[in-house]
């Protein structure tokens, strides 16, 4: 067996190379692998812990939200503009920076998670991101949108649940008043009709009527009682008396 000459070594170089990029380019195209996918699997638990309970239990619900905007507006930035400088790293001393991520627990941490480090330039601590912890950056930053979206749904339904419970409290409240208000205009319509029926009754009595009048009472409290009609033949004289048929007969005798 011969062995390859000095002029066949750079065409295997390059058959070699051809196969090796022919074989990572069906690796891409077949997706990730099940190793691949554990991993990112794992990653994405680890960033879901850092958040709770990382951060979300230690830290008021509204120190942690914040904390979680910045974290989230951070990894954006650096994901829409990756070559720009100054989304490439944060002053852990700057007062907004400090305030959001530096004095709340846990959100340097994932800061970290995400792919910064610690460095020191012209004597000035920074946080530095790490190009080759892209694939990190881009698992936290979609954990973090997940996180932000569903503490704003629970948020928005809180709200909903108060002013629906608010609602129905002054509902039931007007309820109760208006059917307050109808008892008493009811009652003032009893009262005045009683008081009607009083003072009829003692204006009778003061004329020497003893006896309540049916009519008059029910005239007084509203009721509907057609009395019965008189006959053609009958006169009744209130408070009067009966014509006298003595005088009748005595002036057809004098006739």
């Amino acid at each position: 067996m011969t062995s390859p000459t000095t002029s066949d070594s750079p065409r295997i170089l390059a058959e070699a190379l051809a196969a090796a990029a022919e074989r990572r380019t069906q690796e891409a195209s077949a997706g990730p692998s099940q190793l691949q996918l554990i991993e990112e699997h794992e990653k994405r638990q680890a960033f879901r812990r850092l958040i709770d309970p990382g951060i979300v239990r230690p830290n008021s619900k509204e120190v942690a939200m914040s904390s979680l905007k910045t974290l989230s507006t951070i990894a954006e930035n650096l994901l829409r503009e990756p070559d720009n400088p100054k989304y490439q790293q944060f002053k852990p001393t700057n007062a907004v920076i400090k305030q959001k991520l530096v004095d709340p627990k846990g959100a340097l941490e994932y800061a970290i998670a995400l792919g910064f480090r610690a460095e020191v330039k012209n004597f000035q601590p920074y946080y530095v991101f790490n190009p080759r912890r892209k694939d990190d950056l881009l698992i936290g930053a979609a954990i973090l949108k997940d996180a932000i979206e569903l503490e704003t749904s629970k948020h928005d339904r809180a709200v909903k649940s108060k002013q629906e419970e608010k609602a129905a409290i002054e509902a039931a409240a007007l309820k109760v008043k208006l059917a307050f208000m109808d008892d008493r205009k009811t009652k003032r319509v009893n009262d005045e009709r009683e008081k009607q029926l009083r003072e009829a009754r003692a204006a009778r009595a003061a004329a020497g009527d003893v006896e309540d009048d049916p009519d008059m009472i029910t005239h007084l409290r509203g009721d509907s009682l057609q009395p019965d009609s008189p006959s053609s033949d009958t006169v009744h004289i209130l408070g009067g008396a009966p014509p006298s048929y003595h005088a009748a007969a005595s002036d057809s005798d004098s006739d």
